[in-house]
């Protein structure tokens, strides 16, 4: 009877461990099936606008004319006001935390596991890269829609 005690115990602390591993073997699969599916789900999202943008011009084409002309009839310094106004609002570099939490929830849609170096790193440039892309795009466009245009940006910038 005593040497039968330890075979039963050791075969229900090996089952006990069987059965965690068989546990964390399914939490680990799940965690990447998340992965899989929130990638897979961003892939066919972007296809969808992708051949929304490419087959539905016409609908494009009508929103961009009716854009145009809202903005056309607006004065120089209230379009340079606006300008302004939504590249300090969206890429401003007051708001670490608001691009710590974007980049936080886009990092997390696409299945990673939080990062916090990686994280710092993309607040740190992210944000300035999108302002340079940003400005200088502004520039071209108002360089050849009023000269005017950009001298009232740059008064207001500075």
């Amino acid at each position: 009877m005593i040497k039968e005690y330890p075979k039963t115990h050791l075969q229900k602390f090996n089952i006990g461990i069987y059965n965690e591993t068989i546990q964390l073997i399914k939490m680990h699969n799940e965690d990447r099936i998340h992965t899989i599916l929130h990638f897979s789900t961003n892939i066919i999202s972007f296809g969808i606008l992708s051949g929304y943008s490419i087959l539905g011009n016409e609908e494009l084409l009508i929103l961009n004319s009716w854009l145009q002309e809202f903005l056309y009839n607006l004065s120089d310094t209230i379009k340079a006001f606006s300008i302004l106004l939504l590249t300090d609002l969206c890429i401003g570099f007051h708001s670490p935390h608001g691009w710590e939490l974007m980049i936080g929830l886009v990092y997390k849609d696409f299945g990673f596991a939080h990062n916090d170096q990686i994280i710092s790193g993309l607040v740190s440039t992210f944000p300035v890269i999108l302002d340079t892309i940003l400005k200088y795009l502004i520039f071209r466009y108002l360089n050849r829609v009023s000269l005017s245009l950009v001298v009232i940006y740059h008064s207001m910038n500075d």
